[in-house]
């Protein structure tokens, strides 16, 4: 089953902590997105290996926007 990682606010992605490939623990934070100012971790919304980034670094994301794509 195909599992993504979303973005919970608008904001700006500001550092990805993972690269294409790689297993991921559930909750492991995966993404930093700055919204209003604050930093936001993104975690993993469960275990798996990261299948596709979606976003790079300095990209404007909106709400729900897929950032990655787990399998």
């Amino acid at each position: 089953m195909v599992k993504q990682v979303v973005a919970p606010m608008p904001g700006k992605v500001i550092d990805i902590l993972v690269k294409e490939g790689e297993t991921v623990l559930e909750y492991q934070d995966v993404l930093i997105l700055e919204a209003m100012k604050m930093e936001n971790a993104i975690p993993a919304p469960e275990a798996g290996k990261i299948k596709e980034i979606k976003v790079k670094k300095d990209d404007v994301v909106a709400t729900r926007q897929v950032l990655m794509v787990l399998e």
